[in-house]
């Protein structure tokens, strides 16, 4: 005897939506001085626990976790927390990159991990290693981006005395030196501006004649005559 399988119409799972308490307006809250503590600032870099509390919530629902027992899921969670803290992000951009650089590391080994099982497919190793690799980049230039936001890698030169001697001139600007085998090497986008003795600069004309002038000793005498 077969048994019909009931199932709900489209219909009947659809939710019903109120139009009166849909039309409610929304209140936020912002700039809370009872949110604005400052209790999270270490894991999200903001004075808002409110903000805080949300990045690490992002960056926790991102790891897999699928396959951990309760034990592992909860080593899981405490190291995200702890690897924000790690980073101590001083602002909320900081925040940002902090949670997104902990996605894409855990994105990248995840995918590393799926590429090493021993029954994947050739096809299947081959992708996830490429987007292990994309999921790497992501992660160098989000690093990139948090060490220039912190000034990190800028050069700063401070010229206070110069002291030029005769037959010399100070060059303030960009200097290239001579490449090794002659020639003279191109400035690179990252060369900062410099400050050198040229000797290479034509000296001015007034000290060419000076030297022309100059009469020889006594003793020397010229060879040819």
């Amino acid at each position: 005897m077969k048994k019909a399988l009931k199932t709900a119409s489209p219909k009947a799972s659809q939710p019903k939506i109120d139009p009166a308490a849909d039309a409610e307006p929304k209140v936020v809250s912002a700039n809370n001085p009872d949110d604005r503590k400052g209790n999270l600032k270490s894991v999200g870099g903001s004075a808002s626990d409110s903000f805080n509390w949300e990045i690490a919530n992002q960056a926790t629902q991102v790891l897999w976790v699928k396959n951990s027992t309760p034990e592992q899921r909860d080593k899981q969670l405490s190291a995200t927390v702890d690897a924000l803290i790690g980073i101590a992000p001083k602002d909320e951009l900081e925040g940002m990159i902090a949670g997104q650089l902990i996605a894409s590391h855990n994105a990248a080994m995840e995918c590393y991990r799926r590429a090493m099982i021993g029954e994947q497919s050739f096809e299947g190793r081959r992708e996830n290693l490429t987007q292990a690799n994309k999921c790497s980049r992501t992660y160098a230039a989000l690093l990139e981006a948090l060490n220039r936001h912190r000034g990190k890698g800028q050069q700063k030169v401070v010229v206070e005395h110069v002291n030029v001697h005769a037959g010399g001139q100070a060059i303030v600007g960009n200097v290239s030196a001579p490449a090794p085998g002659g020639g003279v090497c191109e400035k690179t986008g990252e060369q900062p501006h410099a400050l050198a003795y040229a000797p290479g600069v034509e000296m001015p004309r007034q000290i060419e004649k000076e030297r022309a002038t100059v009469p020889l000793a006594g003793n020397a005498r010229a060879r040819g005559m």
